[in-house]
């Protein structure tokens, strides 16, 4: 790992690019060339394989596409992920939406009979232990005009943590610490959770620590649809990761398996050769970067339930197969128009080994405007070599973390 750091300054995208390279010895193609590009011109061609959400970007931007490569399956796990999913298979149940039993270490519904089982194993993938995140946003209005804020994320993963399989594990998922560095007008802000496995009994725990009046508060809010800090509006607190937190408000269907094009090994979008400036553009990132697979995906509808109140009536996931790493989603509004697609670029990361999606993106089909969280090309890269004490998650030691960054 430490070699690593200190060689190629391409980093992430270098080790992407072997890792696809030693996956794709069998295929005739060279996988790090392209085999098609989908433009407005022919999107239609391919819309059984595009989402609602893709094919709207095309009908909105006369020069957005879809550069199209091999599919080349590089998501893998360790094999004692493996050997406890396998277990899980038999043993973990779901109660309601929320309540998961008897599951450990691995993904814990491998044979998913409905569609909140697909969106555990997507909140339960194995991460490794712990990670320091150096997390860039950036708010791109209409006219492509973006502002970076910057915050610095310690995880440390309860469940799927091979170093520590206390009792604990089974009850948490992970200890959640951020602390806003930039801008200055939120600067120092700290926000703590403490995400539970069964949601149906009280939910997740929060804290906030604001530096201006000094002191450290629960935070019910840090879920659902209320804004994420530092995103006006165009994140959710449940589309952080993705989605994150509980299912309750939502029916969840699962529709079935099919082919699409979703972002995968996107090493080129987390290379420290490219600035901000390079990936930021009107309407939507910079889709010479962006690199589409043909994956099977499993499909998950959510519709919101009666008498529950989200900003989202319909969200329609699609989930990797062979990560449970959710890649795309599109979101509908109560008016059951369609407002938000979100995208995780994923990337699997071999040192750790895991994929997750580096950058995420969520526009904003109605207003033209986008918001990128998960980027690093201008920043530290994440440490995954870093370890944490549970103490450090403890509410009463926010007011130390804030401005040590």
């Amino acid at each position: 790992m430490e070699k690593w750091r200190k060689d190629s300054p391409k980093k992430i995208e270098d080790l992407v690019f072997n890792e696809i390279e030693r996956n794709a010895s069998k295929f005739d193609k060279n996988p790090l060339e392209s085999t098609l590009t989908i433009t407005k011109a022919n999107y239609k061609q391919h819309a059984d394989k595009l989402t609602v959400g893709h094919q709207k970007m095309f009908e909105l931007y006369d020069d957005y596409k879809m550069i199209v490569y091999p599919s080349v399956r590089t998501a893998f796990f360790p094999d004692e992920i493996y050997a406890a999913t396998k277990k899980n298979a038999t043993d973990a149940t779901l109660e309601g939406t929320d309540a998961v039993k008897n599951a450990k270490l691995g993904f814990p519904f491998p044979i998913p009979k409905q569609g909140a089982e697909v969106i555990w194993n997507h909140k339960t993938k194995f991460r490794g232990s712990a990670v320091k995140r150096f997390n860039n946003q950036a708010i791109v209005a209409q006219d492509g005009d973006f502002k970076i804020s910057k915050l610095v994320e310690d995880v440390k993963f309860k469940y799927a943590n091979l170093n520590d399989q206390s009792d604990d594990s089974n009850k948490l998922i992970a200890y959640y610490l951020q602390e806003v560095v930039s801008p200055p007008r939120v600067a120092g802000q700290v926000t703590l959770v403490h995400e539970t496995a069964d949601q149906s009994s009280g939910g997740r725990n929060a804290w906030l620590y604001d530096p201006g009046i000094g002191r450290t508060r629960r935070a019910p809010n840090v879920g659902y649809d209320n804004p994420s800090l530092g995103s006006d509006g165009e994140q959710f607190n449940d589309q952080i990761d993705v989605f994150n937190g509980a299912l309750d408000r939502y029916t969840w269907k699962l529709i079935g398996k099919k082919e699409m094009y979703i972002p995968y090994n996107s090493g080129q979008m987390n290379s420290p050769l490219l600035s901000y400036e390079d990936i930021l553009g009107k309407g939507h990132i910079n889709q010479d970067y962006a690199r589409y697979e043909l994956h099977r995906v499993w499909v998950v509808e959510a519709t919101l339930r009666d008498g529950q109140r989200h900003q989202f009536k319909k969200r329609v996931f699609y989930v990797d197969e062979d990560s449970y790493s959710i890649a795309v989603v599109d979101c509908y509004d109560n008016r059951d128009q369609l407002w938000k697609l979100q995208e995780a670029h994923l990337t699997t990361f071999p040192f750790v080994p895991t994929t997750s999606g580096s950058p995420e993106l969520i526009y904003d089909l109605q207003t033209g405007r986008y918001f990128a969280t998960a980027m690093t090309n201008e920043d530290q890269i994440s440490d995954f070599d870093v370890s944490y004490e549970d103490r450090m998650f403890l509410p009463q030691g926010l007011a130390r973390v804030a401005g040590r960054r």
